[in-house]
């Protein structure tokens, strides 16, 4: 038989197995609960501010307010968005909103007339979203993330809790559905993005979001007429990759 060297050891990847069998029926502010006391300082929380993005902000400042919360200002966002961002960081009491921006270098270099979401949304992405989170990860070992296995895709077998590239990711809502996070607004008083009303169940950048006909799958306006269903900071990456600068991903 060949030999099969044995499996490196993963730090990351031991601890997100654990507490996965933990947490996997666990309340969703249990979740972010555990995250906060497993890794203190080093735990962040990447938010849109988008249509479902207040129950997990809210579940967050019950934990800790002090959580630091990073917000992706791609410079492509509806101005609904930046301004529900403002008014919902304020409500909930958030104490560190950091708004994420691409680097004038990257832009310059792969999308100097921003105009590339029109001939490549994956190298877009890349700029406007994955470099700038890569970046601002480095100084966290875990973050908490808002994605929900009812959105469907590769997202229908999602963990609670899981490792990637080195990090621990949770995912306190992964259990719940349209219905539980309805009711769970409702309870709060949760204020909701003012994009919903017109028929947005999933907002990202204005030039690749439309609105959908009721009771169409959730995220089936994002990149809409394209096979692509995710912007790629939750797509993993091979360690050491070099920062992309354009093309084809």
């Amino acid at each position: 038989m060949p030999f099969e060297p044995p499996e490196a050891f993963d730090p990351a990847r031991d601890i997100a197995l654990r507490l996965n069998e933990e947490l996997r029926q666990a309340h969703p502010r249990d979740v972010v609960a555990a995250a906060r006391e497993a890794f203190g300082p080093r735990l962040a929380l990447v938010s849109s501010f988008g249509a479902e993005s207040a129950v997990l902000l809210h579940l967050a400042a019950q934990v800790d307010p002090g959580i630091p919360v990073l917000f992706l200002e791609t410079g492509m966002l509806f101005g609904q968005t930046l301004d529900y961002r403002r008014a919902l960081a304020l409500r909930l009491g958030l104490l560190d909103v950091r708004d994420l921006r691409p680097s004038f270098e990257d832009l310059a270099t792969a999308d100097p007339d921003a105009n590339l979401w029109q001939s490549d949304t994956d190298a877009c992405c890349h700029v406007r979203k994955v470099l700038p989170l890569d970046r601002a990860l480095e100084g966290f070992d875990g973050w908490v993330t808002g994605r929900k296995r009812f959105h469907g895709g590769a997202r229908l077998r999602l963990p609670v809790v899981e490792a990637a590239e080195g990090k621990v990711k949770f995912n306190p809502l992964a259990t719940w559905g349209k219905a539980e996070l309805d009711a769970y607004a409702a309870e709060h008083d949760l204020p909701a993005h003012p994009l919903v009303a017109a028929g947005f169940p999933s907002i990202g950048c204005w030039p690749c979001t439309n609105p959908v006909e009721e009771g169409a799958d959730v995220r089936s306006g994002r990149w809409a007429g394209s096979q692509k269903s995710e912007c790629g900071i939750h797509t993993a990456r091979a360690p050491g990759a070099a920062p992309f600068l354009g093309g084809d991903i």
